[in-house]
């Protein structure tokens, strides 16, 4: 059966990357504007680079929010998260004044605020390995450290352990994705990670 699988175009997104990738897994993607594209979708992407105000201004303007929200409290379809995308679904950011989409108990944090931290590199850039224990259908048929492509200056800080999908250690561990219910945060880019991304992506759409 054919997936209506949309990718939230707010301004903000590595959109290319993920069609291309859904492209080669045998998947259709569209790219939506407008709350009616969005709701009629049977899967989401929400994509994201750069600043996190921003990020929720250009979803405010495009009159996203509640439709976005919508879709994950009142619908078991699919949504996924990336990088600064997974950011918006926490309540708020160091980064910005702005309310986040408020769906995970949690913040986004500067990296900074890590312990240990004093003489890395921000921002985290560059393969890094994730870490999971439970077993999770967006992670499965994955090695237990598999590696995916980071750029982020600011980390998702869970206060649920049980939305904590995996965690990774940039001198220090933070978690790398979180999960609940239909929702699903990734901070890396799967869309950039090759193979993994592409048995993520083939993962997201089996769901």
């Amino acid at each position: 059966m054919t997936q209506n699988i949309g990718i939230i175009d707010y301004g903000a997104g590595n959109i290319g990357s993920i069609q291309n990738m859904i492209r080669r897994l045998g998947g259709e993607s569209y790219v939506l504007h407008d709350a009616q594209a969005l709701l009629a979708a049977d899967k989401l992407v929400l994509p994201g680079v750069g600043n996190f105000d921003h990020g929720m201004q250009m979803l405010m303007d495009k009159n996203l929010v509640e439709p976005i929200k919508t879709f994950m409290n009142s619908k078991q379809r699919p949504l996924l998260g990336i990088c600064l995308g997974a950011q918006l679904l926490t309540k708020n950011s160091e980064e910005g004044q702005l309310s986040g989409l408020g769906f995970f108990d949690a913040e986004v944090l500067h990296f900074s605020k890590l312990a240990n931290t004093e003489n890395i590199r921000i921002p985290h850039m560059g393969w890094n390995f994730i870490h999971y224990e439970d077993d999770n259908h967006l992670l499965c048929n994955l090695p237990q450290q598999p590696r995916f492509y980071f750029v982020h200056s600011y980390f998702l800080h869970s206060n649920a352990s049980s939305e904590v999908l995996c965690t990774a250690n940039y001198k220090t561990m933070f978690a790398a994705g979180l999960h609940k219910n239909n929702v699903w945060a990734v901070q890396f880019h799967p869309e950039k990670s090759h193979k993994y991304g592409m048995q993520l992506f083939q993962n997201f759409l089996n769901l």
